[in-house]
């Protein structure tokens, strides 16, 4: 296999893109938003425009080269509930619907400690778990017609093939579903009768099928191309680099939510009232996480003023001590609690404005790469993997290499596409990123951790 068209469904956005598995790159990408409908019993995720939007990304993708493979790869805490007709039961709910939290205190007394499943208990639906309860609850007489439970990479390759199936990284992505340390369901599912909901546990990298023959005729796609069962998002970024690296390292996959996972690292008690958690990677292993939402932070920092600055707004940022304090988005992260301010003294202007943003979101990161044990080099994924200031400053705040990225070898598209590659594939080369930072952004470091503990 070759060419693999890779479905990579996030937060904000979605994608296809065709991966180029010899060059290790896209070749070949179309982008639409994600968009959240407000129709309906509650706020959900318009799977129509999205399907059509795969059903004619697959055609012209196909006009332009042979898909050898397709592979799913989306955002977590999100499932779809699905009835015998193949139809959903309910729509896809949006988790960032306040709904569970009406019915928060009566999960809480059913869901599993986080000993059990590494997951924390989260706001609005970011615990799968309470997604469900909330569903069973509110839409008692639409839930009982679902016949199964899909989490959401699955629910798009049964739309593909026809094949139900259940996968871990998706089940351990603080849903409350899963115990990671037993590779098993949580008591969660057992005390709720879900089991008989989920279908078969497969491997991200096995494949389900060929295409359905009505996909294959709207896609004018080979009949026989294969479907990988799928990953999260989060994991399909890991993945290149459990099959490259020697452990310790940590990989920060950045989009709408900043996710930091180490490998191999020291041996901590996470703390689960700072968003960390367990995710549970490709290869079934448990991986301790933490998490804050470092893309919408950058978009609410940036609110479409762009992000230009210039040495002489570093050089005042960095002498000067002009700071954002966390948090930014509420409710997550390393400091669920904390509302944002600036440290400054006189006006701030754009230039320091964007400056102080991007070393507010390393030392974001520094932070939770900390709670996790990291160890090790520190791989920087997605978009914020262009932004030298972001990774000169998480390099000066953990002391540890952030090596540069080379070109598109890794990332979550090319994750995704790995999954169908069935030998060893070469790791691409990888040189160490030239640091400009001097002893002023070490200090400045250290003087924003001071600063968030006095605060």
């Amino acid at each position: 296999m070759r060419h693999v068209a890779v479905i990579d469904i996030g937060k904000s956005n979605a994608k296809l893109a065709l991966v180029d598995l010899d060059a290790l790159a896209e070749i070949s990408v179309r982008k639409m938003p994600n968009r959240v409908l407000r129709d309906g019993p509650y706020p959900h995720y318009d799977v129509d425009a999205l399907w059509h939007f795969i059903l004619d990304g697959l055609r012209e993708i196909g006009r332009e080269r042979k898909v050898d493979a397709i592979s799913v790869t989306t955002h977590g805490a999100t499932a779809a509930l699905v009835s015998d007709d193949g139809g959903l039961a309910l729509p896809v709910l949006d988790y960032e619907h306040d709904g569970p939290d009406t019915l928060r205190g009566e999960y809480e007394e059913v869901r599993p400690p986080f000993a059990e499943t590494g997951s924390a208990s989260l706001p609005i639906g970011l615990n799968l778990g309470a997604q469900l309860f909330w569903q069973s609850r509110m839409f008692p007489e639409a839930f009982l017609r679902a016949t199964g439970i899909l989490m959401y990479p699955q629910y798009w390759t049964y739309r593909l093939t026809g094949v139900l199936a259940s996968e871990v990284t998706s089940l351990g992505c603080h849903t409350d579903l899963w115990n990671p340390e037993g590779g098993k369901f949580s008591s969660l599912v057992e005390r709720m009768g879900w089991g008989e909901n989920f279908p078969p546990l497969r491997s991200a990298r096995d494949i389900l099928g060929p295409i359905l023959p009505e996909v294959a005729a709207r896609t004018g796609l080979d009949p026989a191309t294969p479907v990988l069962c799928g990953i999260h998002d989060s994991n399909a970024s890991l993945f290149p680099h459990l099959l490259w690296r020697e452990a310790p390292f940590s990989v920060v996959s950045t989009g709408t939510w900043v996710v930091s996972m180490a490998v191999g690292g020291a041996k901590v008690t996470l703390d689960p009232a700072r968003d960390t958690l367990i995710n549970v990677n490709a290869l079934g292993d448990p991986v301790p996480s933490a998490r804050f939402m470092g893309g919408r932070e950058h978009e609410i920092l940036t609110g479409g003023q762009g992000t230009e600055w210039a040495q002489s707004d570093l050089d005042t940022v960095l002498e000067n001590g002009i700071m954002l304090l966390p948090s930014v988005q509420t409710g997550c992260g390393p400091f669920p609690d904390s509302q944002s301010r600036w440290f400054a003294t006189g006006e701030v202007s754009q230039g320091e404005r964007s400056v102080a943003s991007a070393f507010y979101l390393a030392m974001m990161t520094a932070t939770c790469l900390e709670l996790i044990g990291a160890k090790g080099d520190i791989v920087v994924e997605g978009p914020f993997a262009g932004n030298a200031l972001y990774l000169e400053m998480l390099q000066a705040a953990t002391g540890r290499p952030v090596p540069a990225q080379i070109g598109q070898a890794t990332g979550t598209s090319i994750g995704a596409a790995l999954l169908a590659e069935r030998h060893q594939p070469s790791p691409p080369a990888q040189t160490p990123r030239q640091s400009q930072a001097d002893l002023r952004w070490k200090a400045y470091a250290e003087k924003w951790r001071r600063a968030v503990a006095g605060s």
